[in-house]
């Protein structure tokens, strides 16, 4: 029986709120630069002899330190949510219908209703520099335990708010071509740039400040120019001034923008994997939220930079049905097709309803087939025909029939098909609740989203939780980390 965790939303669910752009920006390309163009020199962090404490080995139910088994605790914890079998009480849904279900079927009701989803076959969000500079590139990572910690929440995550997502088509709309918080700075000149964060460490102490404002003022490409500017100025590696001058948080988190987007998601699935125990939390965070091209861009960067093939590590550090669910992420082959065929949806979900609630057991390989190939439009479909025929919601039937890091992966697919942003925001949430913070999964967050649906994430966190991200940041960090944190999200 999963232990139960209550947990209310004044306010739940709710109406009219403002839409959010979809997911990917289209016009966004990238392309994977060749092998040995990361301009990470020789003295970029370590994976060894770092300052930062030894990650747990986990983060996921089942794990020690963790509560048992069971994922999201039961609908029962929550105000208004409806007994085992039931539907949440959506307004003007009777509750015989199920959960998703409104009147007519048209729809969540109170919720606006969204144009076409868009998460096409496309670019990744963040596009790389075509050629990075800044120097030679290490052929490999540099071994040893990883220097940034994954410090692992206690919390089990709450029911999941289920927000109809809109998504808007980004080519038809300039207005909301990026929800990111951080935006490429206009009249940019690097060597200026290098000129102030040189200054900024020179003589005794260290001006953060200084560094703060050109840091989290500078999209990812600008600080890659910034990087091969003051290499070519000064004759030294500016990472390595940074690490000598920064310690703690501070240091991991000006690390982590200084990385481009591709080689920071690969660099942490190695890190993860790295040494003894895995931390599978961010192993799903990365790899079941992504788009394929993200992933197969992913796949190409660990194999180059770090010598070593990820599905084979995957499959050395996982086992199981957590094992194959991670092995189909990472193969970046998920239909995009932006159309939803209902009859499909209703085909599947009966599927799904014979392969857990409607037998004996668990058929885990039709759970896998659907949920790894299916488009998120299409699961998001499929979801809402489950609740109709089983007159329950998916993702608790996943949390009745699965258990652990399988349970958990399949969870993220649903809730991202759902809403994206709330998924992150709930991670943040979970990050920072409680005593003690998990800084290497804000950090990741924070910067893996600046430029591409912070915004998104700020608006969920605010419905969701009756709180700002930013003041929940403020609360939990302090000093220069606290305030780069704060100026990256818009504080």
């Amino acid at each position: 029986m999963p232990q139960v965790y209550k947990m209310s939303y004044p306010g739940y669910p709710p109406t009219g709120y403002p839409p959010f752009p979809g997911y990917p920006p289209a016009g966004q390309e990238s392309s994977f630069p060749p092998p040995g163009q990361y301009p990470y020199p020789s003295g970029f962090p370590p994976m060894g002899g770092g300052a930062y404490s030894a990650a747990p080995s986990s983060g996921y139910p089942g794990a020690p330190g963790y509560p048992a088994p069971g994922g999201y605790p039961a609908p029962a914890g929550y105000p208004g949510a409806p007994q085992a079998g039931g539907a949440p009480p959506y307004p003007g849904v009777p509750p015989a219908q199920g959960f998703g279900v409104p009147p007519g079927g048209a729809g969540f009701s109170g919720y606006p209703q969204p144009p076409a989803q868009s998460y096409g076959g496309g670019p990744a969000q963040v596009p790389l520099p075509g050629g990075f500079p800044g120097g030679q590139v290490p052929s490999q990572y540099p071994g040893g335990q990883a220097p940034f910690p994954n410090q692992i929440s206690t919390e089990s995550f709450p029911s999941y708010p289920v927000f109809s997502p809109v998504s808007l088509d980004y080519s038809s709309d300039p207005a909301v071509m990026n929800q990111g918080t951080i935006r490429p700075a206009a009249n940019f000149d690097a060597m200026r740039d290098a000129e102030i964060l040189r200054k900024a460490m020179k003589g005794f102490g260290t001006d953060e400040q200084a560094i703060v404002d050109v840091v989290a003022n500078r999209s990812n490409d600008q600080r890659q120019k910034i990087k091969a500017a003051f290499k070519t100025m000064y004759g030294k590696d500016l990472i390595k001034d940074l690490k000598s001058e920064l310690s703690g948080n501070m240091e991991e988190l000006i690390l982590a923008l200084f990385m481009p987007p591709t080689y920071y998601d690969a660099w942490s699935l190695r890190n993860a994997m790295q040494g003894v125990g895995t931390q599978e939390r961010v192993l799903i965070e990365i790899l079941c939220t992504r788009t394929n091209q993200e992933i197969r861009e992913i796949v190409r960067c660990y194999q180059s930079e770090f010598g070593r093939d990820l599905e084979k590590d995957i499959r050395s550090d996982t086992s199981g049905h957590f094992e194959r669910l991670l092995v189909s992420m990472c193969q970046g082959n998920r239909d995009e097709n932006q159309s939803v065929n209902h009859q499909m949806a209703q085909e599947d979900a009966q599927r799904l309803y014979q392969a857990g609630e409607g037998r004996l057991g668990t058929d885990e390989s039709c759970f896998n087939m659907i949920l790894a190939t299916r488009s998120f439009p299409q699961l998001k479909a499929t979801m809402e025909a489950y609740s109709r025929m089983a007159n329950r919601d998916l993702l608790s039937s996943v949390g009745r029939e699965f258990s652990g890091y399988v349970e958990s992966g399949l969870k993220t697919i649903l809730q991202c098909a759902l809403n994206r942003p709330a998924f992150f925001a709930e991670r943040l949430y979970y990050s920072m609740k409680g005593a003690g913070t998990d800084d290497s999964t804000l950090v990741r967050i924070v910067v893996t989203r600046s430029e591409i649906d912070l915004v998104q994430i700020k608006q969920m966190f605010c419905q969701m939780y009756q709180k700002t991200l930013g003041t929940m940041i403020a609360s939990d960090t302090s000093g220069d980390y606290r305030r780069l944190l704060l100026a990256i999200v818009g504080q």
